[in-house]
């Protein structure tokens, strides 16, 4: 449950920390679509959903599916170019021409990377070039939907229109409300990139990157980053390139890593969030939720949470054997969920209520990282 990016050879002077406004246009999108993930912008979501022309929200519900559930590898384009040196620009103007600077086959394959899912992490047949990845591509498509449908469509018979198609989109969105907010966001994740940039150079990678996210440690040994995520194990590698590490504030609680075949590897992080200094590991996460699931040591949690007890006490109160008694003991104490003192010859065990307690919003944190 990770994301793993090889960076055997990587200098420092090839880490770079800097925001994108491309990215945070991105998340603006995916906070209009999705306002349940980000209960802090709930004002600024009403807000700008007030004051949208209809229209532009009608072009906002043809591609959804880039920014909605997901977020696609075209909000970072400057991975893709060649290189592996290219940095996010200044502005949102040069970010789209970086966006245009990816080839059709970069393009399709990013904007059909959740429909498709073919090739991300190596290098395979795209749905330009080989018809079995264009019928699979359309028939996952359909099965989303006939927007969907549509769009893929469009999307394989005529690259460069839906490409002009998107950057107006993404430039008549910027007029309409995302100027505005950059303008005031594009202050802090510079002051942001500052702080974790001079916190590469002076403290070094591993507390840099912990400052990034708890959910990303760094095997020195091993030269590889981890990223705590929810889904398979994946990788990529800096290889001959750098590594980029991207600011969001508006993109609360998704830490995302872009580990595409060829690409530059992203680090595309939150700022300012209202997250747990230590949030729970998902493996931890995972340890706890079995822990609870179990009849027995449900019940025992209510006694648990009520006052300490000790072994034979529950023993007695749940008719069963000490030893048994023990053993759901032993698997709630291994997920940490419980405390436990002595008094005298007793060992008295209680629940940890603030643990439990935090085991939603941790969940929540967990799968939508």
């Amino acid at each position: 449950m990770s994301v793993h990016i090889d960076i055997t050879g990587l200098r420092p002077e090839e880490i770079a920390v800097v925001p994108s406004p491309l990215a945070e246009l991105g998340m603006a999108l995916h906070a209009l679509s999705e306002p349940g993930h980000h209960p802090g912008l709930q004002g600024w979501v009403t807000g700008v959903t007030a004051r949208l022309d209809p229209h532009l929200a009608d072009r906002m519900c043809e591609a959804d599916f880039l920014w909605r559930s997901t977020f696609s590898d075209l909000f970072l384009p400057f991975a893709g170019v060649p290189g592996g040196s290219t940095l996010p620009g200044g502005t949102l103007a040069e970010e789209l021409d970086l966006l245009d600077k990816l080839s059709d086959e970069q393009f399709v394959d990013a904007a059909l990377e959740f429909t498709c899912a073919v090739g991300y992490g190596s290098c395979g047949p795209t749905a330009l070039s080989d018809p079995e990845v264009r019928r699979r591509a359309l028939d996952l498509a359909a099965a989303r939907g006939p927007q969907q449908l549509r769009f893929s469509r469009r999307l394989l018979g005529d690259p460069p229109s839906i490409r002009a198609w998107l950057r107006q989109f993404l430039q008549d969105c910027d007029e309409a409300f995302f100027a505005e907010a950059w303008s005031r966001l594009r202050h802090q994740l510079a002051a942001d990139a500052r702080l974790k940039t001079d916190l590469f150079r002076r403290k070094g990678m591993s507390e840099a990157l912990a400052a990034v996210s708890p959910a990303i440690t760094l095997d020195e040994a091993a030269a590889r980053i981890t990223v705590d995520k929810l889904g398979g194990d994946d990788g990529t590698s800096t290889g001959d390139g750098g590594l980029l590490l991207v600011p969001t504030s508006l993109g609360w609680p998704h830490l995302m890593v872009l580990h595409r075949h060829g690409w530059q590897p992203v680090l595309h992080y939150p700022v300012g969030s209202p997250e747990l200094a230590a949030p729970a590991k998902l493996e931890q996460l995972a340890l706890r939720m079995t822990a609870l699931s179990h009849p027995v040591r449900m019940r025992m949690c209510r006694n648990l949470a009520r006052s300490a007890y000790t072994t034979g006490e529950l023993a007695q109160v749940h008719g069963m054997t000490a030893p048994e008694i023990s053993r759901h003991l032993a698997v709630l104490k291994k997920a940490g969920l419980l405390t436990t003192r002595r008094r005298g010859r007793y060992v008295l065990h209680q629940l940890d209520v603030t643990v439990v307690a935090r085991l939603g919003s941790e969940f929540l944190e967990g799968i939508l990282r």
